[in-house]
């Protein structure tokens, strides 16, 4: 047998159309409509974030025919997450052959995009997926979903509205205006509770002098400059290479371990027992099986230090924590273990954190949602960033820190980095983001039938569309039935 291929990403575009009209989707939406507020019409649920995740929360609501939802973003249309400003790998570091936010469909993986423009030939020399390709595929997976999106609108505050809603402030180029919605999804990504960490030894030089990875680096500036880069994590390498690539003259990264590691434990969990079971482990196997991974650490991609490994005037020193930090005329000094170094530019490859006075828009919610050690916390792990993480319910949601004092905070999902330590990798990464979509949108379809019981329940008895309109067979008539058996 022949198997058919799609010649142009037209024909592949046909398909998954038809995918869609074969299983009946999207279904009508069954959700009962909230009557307009002060506000205006109340959203089913509000999405803030277009990324990834934000697309794909966004598709798994609409298959369960939860329709009347909408996303926001604050970034212009096509530039929403990391892949086009601060992810500055060439490639992903996930294997290409994952099939991400694709939510069961085969037609919708990056591998049909590619396949259909390229060929299979170029999808059998294909090492890891270009980053910027990547985005080209978000791009198409949007336009293919058709959501409802808002570019350029940014979440400046939420709370509750007092009527089972939460009333969102949002800021466009208009201005302020207000929105309430039954649900919010915060899918926001690494930075969605805090931002980028930044140890204390640096926030006291000038700004000029230093720049986090997750930061706009103007690369061409360091042309000729001596630079160096903290961290040996992924983005401490793809980030020291752009320098090198920029024309730095040297380019050091420092890392505190006696040695890189070597081996990505969290590969070893990529398989449905741990993204679906992960959530129903007790916390403590929960924080054990994270923290294991975090002490391990996770490699830079090969790529990566093949990519500064290219570069002769690139140096990599290990066992090499920096102690203190400081300006010397135009240079700025690190104190490190092995002695003092000397940098015109700090490039800072630390991370993200929680930290949530970091933003303004979760004011009213950080004082009142449960964290992870209101819960649990081993043995010295009171002051483990793990502890600020919040610890979340079955469908993402938050859970209030002290019961019935702000029942208001279940109304809002964190579909984003810090839902980490409770769901596990699901809430952002492209191995598991299709698990966190669909978990996520099955918890609010069961909330919302459930809120709205009484509803659908008088809707059952007012349903008159008759199975039978009494045509269907002849009148009846006397019939004689044979005696059987009579000698």
């Amino acid at each position: 047998m022949t198997v058919r291929f799609p010649a142009s990403l037209d024909d592949l575009e046909q398909l998954l159309k038809r995918d869609f009209e074969l299983l009946n989707l999207p279904p009508v939406n069954w959700v009962v409509p909230r009557a307009p507020g002060d506000h205006g019409a109340v959203l089913d649920v509000a999405i803030i974030g277009a990324g990834m995740a934000g697309l794909a929360a966004g598709f798994a609501l609409v298959k369960l025919g939860i329709r009347h939802i909408r996303l926001f973003d604050a970034a212009p249309p096509g530039l929403e997450g990391p892949w086009g400003t601060y992810a500055r790998m060439e490639t992903l570091r996930s294997p290409k052959q994952l099939t991400g936010p694709a939510l069961g469909f085969a037609n919708l993986t990056f591998r049909a995009w590619f396949e259909a423009q390229f060929g299979a030939t170029a999808w059998a020399d294909l090492d890891k997926i270009p980053r910027l390709q990547w985005l080209d595929y978000l791009r198409w997976y949007r336009r293919m979903l058709d959501l409802p999106i808002e570019n350029g609108v940014s979440l400046v505050d939420f709370g509750p509205a007092g009527d089972g809603t939460v009333l969102l402030t949002l800021k466009d180029a208009g201005g302020e205006r207000r929105v309430a919605a039954r649900r919010l999804v915060l899918a926001t990504g690494r930075d969605g509770l805090g931002g980028p960490f930044v140890p204390e030894i640096y926030k006291t030089l000038p700004k000029a002098r230093w720049a986090h990875t997750a930061e706009a680096i103007d690369f061409a500036g360091l042309a000729g400059l001596s630079v160096v880069v903290v961290g040996a994590g992924s983005s401490a390498a793809e980030n020291a290479a752009e320098a090198l690539e920029a024309g730095a003259a040297q380019v050091v990264m420092l890392a505190r371990r006696p040695e890189l590691p070597r081996v990505n434990k969290g590969l070893a969990a990529g398989h449905a027992g741990m993204t679906l079971g992960y959530q129903d482990l007790p916390p403590a196997r929960r924080w054990a099986l994270t923290q294991y991974v975090a002490d391990c650490q996770v490699p830079p991609p090969r790529g990566s230090m093949r990519r500064v490994g290219r570069h002769e005037n690139f140096a990599l020193w290990t066992d090499c924590p920096v102690s203190g930090a400081r300006v010397e005329g135009e240079q700025v000094v690190l104190e490190t273990k092995h002695g003092v170094v000397r940098a015109d530019f700090v490039i800072l490859g630390t991370g993200f954190t929680v930290d949530w006075p970091r933003r303004p828009e979760l004011a009213r919610l950080a004082p009142a949602v449960a964290l992870w050690r209101d819960h649990f916390l081993p043995e010295g792990g009171a002051a483990h960033s793990f502890a600020s993480q919040p610890f979340l319910g079955p469908a993402l949601e938050f859970i209030e820190r002290e019961p019935g004092q702000a029942a208001w905070v279940g109304l809002v999902h964190c579909f984003n980095f810090g839902g980490m330590l409770s769901h596990g990798k699901v809430t952002g990464d492209i191995p598991g983001i299709s698990i966190g979509a669909e978990r996520l949108a099955a918890g609010l379809a069961r909330a919302f039938f459930a809120e709205d019981y009484d509803d659908h329940f008088q809707r059952m008895v007012a349903f008159e569309t008759p199975e039978l309109l009494g045509d269907e067979w002849r009148p009846s008539q006397p019939l004689q039935f044979p005696k059987r058996g009579a000698s």
